[in-house]
């Protein structure tokens, strides 16, 4: 079993900037499959980005360019620098952990991004 810890969410004007941080309760992060989702209310939970345990990136279409996850393997965190903010970016944000080698899933509680003036 793995925890994950978000934080970083909170209010933050259009145009502005956030960083979400993930903490992971693993001492093999680096076999991790790390990603980050988002769920709006009335909607779908979706995939925003991934950041593959051998390094290959992956990103919705409504942020690349703006948004970039990265990963500390030494500090077993991954993270979420989201600039150019709008408000449909507004939702709850998931970090997702899976192992690279079986089908398990963890994870976040969520943390919440309001982009609003």
């Amino acid at each position: 079993q793995v925890q994950l810890v978000e934080s970083g969410g909170g209010l933050v004007q259009p145009g502005g900037s956030l960083r979400l941080s993930c903490a992971a309760s693993t001492t093999i992060f680096s076999m991790y499959d790390m990603g980050w989702y988002r769920q709006a209310p009335g909607k779908q939970r979706e995939l925003v980005a991934q950041k593959a345990s051998g390094g290959g990136t992956n990103y919705a279409d409504s942020v690349k360019g703006r948004f970039t996850i990265s990963r500390d393997n030494a500090k077993n965190t991954v993270y979420l620098q989201m600039n150019t903010l709008k408000p449909e970016d507004t939702a709850v944000y998931y970090c997702n952990a899976r192992p690279s080698w079986n089908s398990a899933s963890y994870w976040g509680q969520g943390t919440q991004v309001t982009v609003s003036s």
